[in-house]
């Protein structure tokens, strides 16, 4: 993310971020990703080091800001005729702006911001400046846009962008209202991605469902199919697909192993024999069998790393 004393710059089109502090820009550390997405720029920020700015000098700037903090904490200088507002770790603020303000972040901040075109939001927003929490529905689903986007940007068509920031500006209308529109087809990539992040955090939790994962995003069982659907898979087989591909990650330890009842209790299988047969289904080997080899295999690397065998006793 290029920065300096006299400011900052991101895309084609100019977002002016406040120009750094001279007593603290010597000390400014941060790692940034920034994507541009057509008229929206999503920035993800780690900075080691406290940092602050100061106004932008002059020149007017319509747009809506949302500033997302994990870790830390963000405090955004005040609106005419408003304080400032601190944004701490497992919150989001979303405001529309005529310009960036000064801003102060702690040490050690892990934050998104966003930078969006003000044309669906603007009239959502007004003078109202939104807060939440990070873990909120509407709030996961752009999270999981906003990684995807940075994954793929760069191999995207001019269309696929605009279609991007569409569907960006749409969840970011959905995180104001406190909720989204589950019929809208743009949603489904964003929606299946949240729930497989999800998914991935609970698969050794025994209530780990479609409805589960469709009652904390705050969507129908229907809906939540349908957005897996578009995708090409189904809720159930990912996450038995998931939970196999972990049964096999521990079946490849060298040590420590559990037996094939115990994993298949750990990772909510029936019983041993279900867990057999859908491992062989998916790797054409039962448990035991990639167990065996898996050993044999981690054997044979043993004997062959410099420093073991006969040829080291010289």
């Amino acid at each position: 993310m290029p920065s300096g004393a006299d400011g900052t710059q991101v895309g084609d089109d100019v977002f002016q971020l406040p120009s750094f502090s001279t007593d603290t820009v010597g000390d400014f550390r941060v790692k940034g990703n920034v994507a541009k997405v057509h008229g929206a720029a999503i920035a993800d920020l780690h900075a080691a080091s406290a940092t602050r700015t100061a106004d932008v000098p002059g020149g007017d700037q319509d747009l809506v800001a949302m500033y997302v903090v994990r870790r830390g904490a963000w405090t955004l200088g005040g609106l005419p005729g408003c304080s400032d507002r601190i944004v701490p770790a497992g919150q989001f603020l979303v405001r529309h702006v005529g310009r960036l303000t000064a801003f102060e972040t702690s040490a050690n901040l892990t934050a998104k911001f966003l930078v969006l075109p003000p044309g669906e939001l603007k009239p959502l927003l007004g003078n109202l400046v939104v807060t939440g929490p990070t873990d909120s529905a509407e709030m996961r689903l752009l999270t999981a846009l906003t990684d995807m986007i940075h994954t793929t940007v760069a191999d995207l068509a001019p269309a696929g962008v605009a279609a991007a920031q569409n569907t960006l500006v749409e969840l970011a209308k959905a995180v104001v209202k406190g909720r989204f529109d589950d019929v809208e087809p743009r949603l489904a990539p964003a929606l299946a991605q949240a729930a497989k992040d999800l998914a991935d955090r609970l698969l050794a939790d025994p209530e780990l469902s479609p409805a589960l994962l469709a009652r904390e995003l705050n969507v129908s069982v229907r809906t939540l199919h349908r957005a897996f659907a578009a995708t090409g898979e189904q809720v159930t087989t990912y996450i038995r697909h998931r939970r196999l591909h972990e049964a096999r990650l521990t079946l490849d330890a060298p040590s420590g192993r559990l037996s094939i009842s115990e994993l298949a209790a750990h990772w909510q299988f029936a019983d041993g024999s279900h867990f057999t047969r859908a491992f062989k289904k998916r790797y054409g080997r039962t448990p035991t069998e990639y167990a065996r080899s898996a050993a044999a295999a981690s054997r044979s690397a043993d004997r062959h790393r410099p420093g073991r065998g006969p040829a080291a006793g010289g």
